[in-house]
């Protein structure tokens, strides 16, 4: 059994198929065809929901948090305890037979109406509940980079972007509405917090769905869903033949598009040791089911040049809902987060009721989706070491989009410098997508070590390449175009990393030491020092 609400009404679920997702329990089992399905891979935003969760906040006080998520990627299984809002809530008081007021409607509403942001409408309910995210997380405008950030998993098909800017800028004009669904809240919330919810958390949600001939089989499916790491790791001893879930956020595509139906899926979405983030004196222990939103900010603190990264991971619905477990676990040979781990010399924790053990990330790939997990095995957090002094720090992702794409080429190299910063100590590099698993360039590595820290010492150990990868050609790149690639951006990163050493020892240099120069402004004379000095 399980039980959350739908805008303002409770449900509760006894029996659905595991593989049922939000979006299609919407549409098909209460009517809320509000919300579209555009492509059901998460990639057009046309299905966005908000998603509350009862959590701690920063104060330890317990409060409702809201993100957009893509319902076409999320479980009803995982919607447990959660209130699930549709674009129907934003005015539900209204009668749909009865044509709304401009005042009547919610301020985000009113504010794409206003600005003629909508043109055929199908994506217009996905752009509404992102605005609504936004609305919800930010007293005011919170500028014009946040809105486009927050709106990189809308597609409008229409390419009316400019008026959906505008009226995010103006929904926040008009007078401020607060919480427009009490309805069962109080009741959801009392029940959370009381001792009442773990009988029925760990129970299975059974799928009547099934032919009696599937039924005398015994396929019925099950859907579990542990609250403890305790309970998840007697669960996955007792079925270690069941899928293991947490986000979805890949694993549901496999459920639509290939129509996949495990007997058995194990949620670790709410198992509480799962979703925590500890920060030590030496490392940052990240829980294997803790969404990258929950996470990223405290880790882009210590390691800022990873922001680009996690920012072109997937949409703001897929950041608010993957996981590094699962992304870890699936094994995806061009999964963006195995290199910067990798590079990062950092560590998986695995634990089944034989023990907990630790291993390298680099060491968790066998083969291409495969992984050193044995069947009773679970991922239970992600340690990341915390910066090294004189580390230097490069993540580099190319993609046929810039946002919501899959990588071609991912890379991502550290180095650390001796004290004078003139000479390259050690070197990290590893690469996605040039080979069946995330793994390191020890070629490359080797021609950094030990050399002068220039920018051509970038270059010629990019000719290693070759050397440590053989990459296939496929329908994103050519084998030949990822070579290049891979070596262009060690040039690059060398050219990037060495550059600054140029404009901090030159503007330094010449404070204290020159006077201004006559023939040249003082800006041209630099420029130009710094290029022949990155040359």
């Amino acid at each position: 059994m399980i039980r959350f609400l739908v805008n303002d009404t409770p449900i509760t679920l006894e029996e659905c198929a595991p593989s049922l997702t939000v979006l299609d329990w919407l549409r098909t089992k209460v009517g809320k065809t509000g919300t579209k399905e555009g492509c059901a891979t998460g990639d057009c935003g046309a299905c966005t929901v908000l998603v509350g969760q009862y959590v701690n906040n920063a104060s330890g006080e317990c409060v409702w948090q809201y993100q957009a998520i893509n319902s076409c990627l999320l479980l009803v299984g995982n919607a447990h305890g959660k209130h699930i809002v549709t674009v129907e809530a934003l005015t539900e008081q209204l009668s749909p037979l009865v044509e709304a007021k401009l005042e009547q409607l919610h301020p985000v509403q009113r504010a794409l109406v206003e600005c003629h942001g909508s043109q055929c409408g199908f994506c217009t309910p996905g752009v509404v509940m992102s605005l609504m995210a936004l609305y919800l997380n930010h007293e005011n405008y919170p500028g014009k980079q946040t809105v486009i950030h927050a709106l990189g998993g809308n597609l409008c098909r229409c390419t009316g972007y400019r008026p959906i800017l505008d009226a995010a800028e103006k929904m926040y004009q008009y007078p401020s509405v607060e919480r427009l669904w009490q309805g069962q809240m109080e009741q959801l919330e009392q029940h959370l917090e009381s001792n009442e919810s773990t009988p029925f958390l760990c129970a299975p949600i059974s799928d009547n769905s099934l032919t009696e001939h599937e039924l005398s089989q015994n396929k019925q499916r099950f859907f579990y869903l542990p609250q403890t790491a305790a309970e998840l790791i007697a669960l996955k001893n007792q079925y270690p033949e069941a899928q293991l879930v947490a986000g979805a956020t890949d694993f549901a595509i496999e459920l639509s598009q290939q129509l996949v139906q495990p007997q058995i899926l194990i949620s670790v979405s709410q198992a509480t040791e799962l979703s925590r983030l500890n920060i030590t004196e030496d490392a940052l222990e990240i829980g294997a089911a803790l969404p990258y939103r929950q996470f990223v900010d405290a880790f882009c603190q210590e390691y800022p040049e990873a922001k680009e990264l996690f920012e072109r991971l997937g949409s703001e619905q897929v950041r608010s809902a993957g996981t590094l477990g699962g992304s870890l676990g699936n094994a995806s040979p061009i999964g963006d987060p195995a290199p910067l781990l990798i590079a990062l010399n950092a560590k998986v924790e695995l634990e089944s009721s034989q023990g907990t053990r630790t291993i390298a990330v680099e060491d968790f790939f066998t083969g291409y989706r495969t992984t050193v997990l044995a069947p009773d095995e679970v991922i239970t957090k992600v340690i990341v070491p915390k910066r090294v002094a004189a580390m230097k720090l490069a993540c580099h992702k190319v993609s046929k989009r810039l946002e919501d794409d899959i990588s071609t080429v991912c890379l991502v190299l550290a180095v650390t410098l001796n004290a004078e910063q003139t000479q390259i100590n050690s070197a990290r590099c590893a690469m996605g997508g040039m080979a069946a698993v995330p793994a390191r360039a020890s070629h490359i590595e080797q021609a950094l070590i030990g050399q002068p820290y220039i920018a051509d010492s970038f270059t010629q150990a990019g000719a290693g390449v070759a050397q440590d990868f053989s990459p296939m050609s496929d329908v994103r790149a050519s084998s030949d175009y990822r070579l290049t690639v891979s070596q262009n951006l060690l040039t690059r990163i060398g050219i990037e990393f060495c550059q600054a050493i140029a404009v901090t020892q030159i503007a330094a240099n010449e404070s204290a030491l020159a006077p201004a120069p006559q023939s040249k402004s003082a800006s041209e004379s630099l420029t130009t020092r710094i290029a022949h000095a990155s040359l």
